[in-house]
């Protein structure tokens, strides 16, 4: 970007696809590029993608985009080599749509799937947790999908795959009292003590 150019969707995509490599997610964490100010665009809290207040329809642009996101601190950023724009992120940044099971027991591996293209299986790498929302008390769940240099992002699980994580939980001793949660890859991830089911 050229000094006093304002930073635009389309400038960002370009140096994105100049930069993408064939096989895996562009090594976002080792690209330090000036920052060029904040952009329009915004996650929604259900995943969706905005720029300049209208939903991005092409699922491609997205995905390009998401492979781009880096987290500072509790800021998001799109970064390419050569720049940098700030994003606004309501929740979390990925929005997980699917989950499978395989195994069952303390051997089941619950694999999720997130509308822009990743796939993680839940394990010591890609944690599960499940915070309450403040105002609803609702579950809010989520899984950790990358983690590169410590800027972690998370993926919030859509309300179905929820109801399917649930119906594959158990009861399990976890920090001195029984917990119902989710085994996936040899680790028991707690969701609600047992009490505050019955």
């Amino acid at each position: 970007m050229q000094d006093g150019q304002q930073p635009s969707a389309e400038g960002i995509a370009a140096s994105a696809r100049a930069a993408a490599k064939s096989g895996g997610l562009p090594p976002v964490h080792l690209w330090n590029p000036p920052f060029c100010g904040d952009l329009d665009i915004r996650i929604a809290r259900d995943g969706t993608w905005f720029y300049l207040g209208t939903p991005i329809g092409r699922a491609p642009l997205v995905k390009l985009f998401s492979s781009i996101l880096k987290r500072e601190g509790e800021r998001y950023f799109l970064v390419t080599p050569v720049e940098k724009v700030g994003i606004t992120v309501e929740d979390l940044p990925l929005h997980a749509v699917d989950v499978d099971a395989t195994g069952s027991g303390r051997d089941q591996r619950l694999t999720f799937a997130t509308r822009t293209g990743d796939s993680v299986t839940a394990g010591s790498g890609h944690p599960i947790r499940v915070s309450r929302d403040p105002a609803s008390g609702e579950p809010a769940p989520a899984i950790l999908v990358r983690a590169p240099a410590g800027g972690e992002l998370w993926a919030r699980v859509d309300r179905k795959s929820f109801f399917r994580m649930v119906d594959l939980g158990c009861h399990e001793p976890h920090d001195g009292d029984s917990w119902f949660g989710l085994w996936s890859s040899g680790r028991f991830f707690p969701v609600i003590r047992s009490s505050e089911l019955a």
